[in-house]
């Protein structure tokens, strides 16, 4: 049961909406059986799927040893799509795992629901501290989405940063550039200077994900965004063969 960590230290590169369509290709293409973990205290991923947490600090008690993680899971309107909703309550989960000290907290709740799930996928926060480290403990490949610019570089390095120092065996990192509109001469740039990257473009599409509140593979599955997601999806099938 592989683990992906879609992952950035800076906000606004497309984490959340990378996220809910990657697990849309889990689900939908490969007819992988996915839960789609949010992190984040903002629950883009519940918003973008319509769905709204049940009751407010419930994310947060899923890490209590006591608690059943699998009761706060919810359906999505797609086959084989799941997910395990965030609130507020997450805001505080980094001094919860200070709390109770257990440095891999997460992978082991992973390990208990993969045996439901073919694929997880974790909405990270854009946060270097305990969460992002039990993430990368409990990731067996980490996406970065980065659009072209000086700034995204940095935090890419950031992030090779924080991968690397959850250990050995920590997970390999996949960077993606987002946004992409090859009109501009930076994008093209920074397309040149990685060309083995894969690229989803900045695209109208994808901006109407919040208004559909849907993947850009459920309302728009021919539009070039929902193609650079299924590529991608690809691309990750693809990296976790070989990692095994």
């Amino acid at each position: 049961m592989p683990s992906i960590a879609v992952y950035s230290v800076k906000g606004g590169v497309g984490k959340t909406t990378f996220a809910v369509n990657l697990a849309w290709c889990a689900a939908n293409i490969s007819r992988r059986e996915t839960l789609l973990w949010d992190l984040d205290a903002s629950n883009g991923s519940g918003f973008l799927l319509g769905i709204a947490p049940k009751k407010k600090r419930a994310a947060e008690s899923v890490f209590d040893r006591h608690n059943d993680p699998a009761r706060l899971i919810q359906k999505t309107a797609f086959d084989h799509l799941h997910l395990l909703p965030a609130d507020e309550s997450i805001r505080t989960l980094d001094r919860q795992f200070d709390r109770i000290g257990k440095k891999k907290r997460l992978a082991k709740l992973t390990e208990q629901l993969g045996k439901e799930y073919d694929r997880i996928i974790f909405d990270c926060p854009p946060v270097l501290n305990e969460i992002s480290g039990q993430v990368m403990r409990a990731a067996d490949l980490v996406i970065v989405p980065l659009p072209p610019s000086p700034l995204s570089s940095r935090a890419l390095d950031q992030v090779v940063e924080e991968v690397r120092g959850a250990g050995t065996g920590h997970p390999p990192i996949l960077p993606v550039m987002s946004m992409v509109d090859m009109r501009r001469n930076l994008h093209r740039e920074a397309r040149e200077a990685n060309p083995k990257w894969p690229v989803v473009p900045l695209a109208s599409a994808i901006e109407q994900c919040a208004v559909e509140r849907q993947p850009v593979g459920a309302f728009a599955p021919r539009s070039p965004a929902a193609r650079a997601f299924a590529q991608l999806w690809t691309a990750i099938e693809r990296k976790l063969a070989k990692s095994k």
